[in-house]
């Protein structure tokens, strides 16, 4: 996992979601690294999904944030 701040990121529906990882989308034919992230997190409890950012060009690992009172 990176050293980088994790923020926060509006994705699709206007739903709060937190950033676990960034993978660049240019990964080698056949390599689903953002893919294989979430399935880790997922069997380790962790509600993970992907999603595309595509002004950055990058697959987001994203786990729903808490919602802010």
């Amino acid at each position: 996992m990176s050293s980088r701040a994790r923020p926060k990121a509006e994705v699709a529906g206007g739903m709060s979601a937190k950033v676990l990882e960034r993978f660049p989308a240019g990964a080698p034919r056949g390599s689903w690294p953002a893919e294989e992230f979430a399935a880790r997190r997922r069997a380790e409890g962790e509600p993970a999904t992907v999603v595309m950012d595509l002004k950055e060009d990058a697959f987001l690992v994203v786990v729903p944030a808490p919602e802010d009172d």
